[in-house]
């Protein structure tokens, strides 16, 4: 048996754009939403407190018929240590023999379709007039989801952008100036500060068990789209359970993942107070508002994984990247 091993310094070679990422993920919550996606919930260990490493299985049928499964761990604490926050690897399978057929790099992929998730809703939920982003942690996916959702929207002018770490936020502006020339990036000193006045508000923080969720709903604008891509750590509950429309990634994942006592108490949107998820937003089953309050809970998705390492892996052979073994 032949697998493909794909470093992250190798993914990074094939120039893959966010907007490449953007239309398969979105193709997969298409998919979803059409009854054509095998997704279990994310089952976990946590060997550290606050820390996770999660598994992440996933079929995609349709005319894409890809299947695999990530092995990705959360730890916060690797923060003080300068390691990365999000580590993985990835396995994509034959879906006709079940044999592995590609071994690779998932820290980039969680990375960027992390952003190209939030993207995709900024697609459907957004005002297309938007010019303000906040966006509240900037490590690694506070630059994907920037870069994600400015791609999404053509008018977006500034983000403002916060973290309790200031070296973070130096980075980031740095990058950010880099991968988007055309906007203005604006460090501020406070979450309150942050999030005044945007049009769109993402919160990129460590997922914690016991949140503070200190993004207060007082201090949004009336027409305001909120993401949180770090399950219910920094928005406080009536930012989504008041919210005019509000939606998930995976509706069944997140209500599972409410009825473990975790995550998601404390106030967070019942299964009747969930407009639909972005499987039925992509296949066109509901249709979110543009103006007014909207909240959208993006847990993160196997379907997500699997359609980006799918790409990874078709450009790769095209082009003879990667290494070749038996196993």
């Amino acid at each position: 048996m032949e697998v493909r091993v794909i470093s992250m310094k190798e993914i990074e070679s094939l120039g893959i754009s966010i907007v490449e990422i953007m239309d398969v993920v979105e193709k997969g919550f298409k998919l979803k939403g059409e009854g054509k996606v095998e997704l279990p919930a994310k089952i976990g260990i946590h060997p550290r407190h606050d820390c996770f490493i999660h598994a992440m299985p996933c079929y995609v049928g349709g005319e894409v018929d890809a299947a695999g499964i990530k092995w990705v761990s959360g730890y916060p604490i690797n923060q003080e240590k300068g390691l990365p926050y999000i580590t993985g690897i990835m396995c994509l399978n034959d879906p006709e023999t079940g044999f592995a057929k590609a071994i690779m790099d998932a820290t980039w992929i969680t990375a960027w379709r992390t952003g190209a998730a939030s993207g995709v809703c900024a697609r459907y939920m957004a005002s297309p007039e938007s010019e303000v982003l906040a966006v509240v942690g900037l490590g690694v996916q506070g630059r994907t989801n920037t870069v994600a959702i400015a791609n999404a929207l053509s008018n977006l002018k500034m983000v403002k952008a916060y973290d309790l770490y200031e070296s973070q936020g130096i980075k980031y502006k740095e990058t950010i100036s880099k991968d988007l020339p055309g906007l203005e990036v604006v460090l501020c000193g406070s979450v309150e500060e942050t999030v005044r006045d945007a049009d769109i508000v993402v919160t990129c923080t460590p997922i914690v068990a016991n949140p503070k969720r200190f993004v207060k709903s007082q201090w949004l604008k009336k027409d305001c789209l909120s993401i949180a891509v770090d399950y219910d750590s920094a928005f406080d509950a009536e930012v989504m359970a008041r919210a005019d429309a509000f939606v998930c990634d995976d509706k069944n994942q997140y209500l599972w993942t409410q009825e473990q006592g975790v995550y998601f108490q404390r106030g967070y949107p019942k299964e009747d107070g969930i407009l639909g998820d972005m499987g039925d937003l992509c296949a066109g089953k509901v249709k979110a508002p543009r103006e007014g309050r909207r909240g959208a809970v993006l847990m993160g998705i196997a379907s997500h994984d699997v359609l980006t390492a799918n790409l990874i892996l078709q450009k790769a052979q095209e082009k003879g990247i990667g290494k070749v073994v038996e196993i």
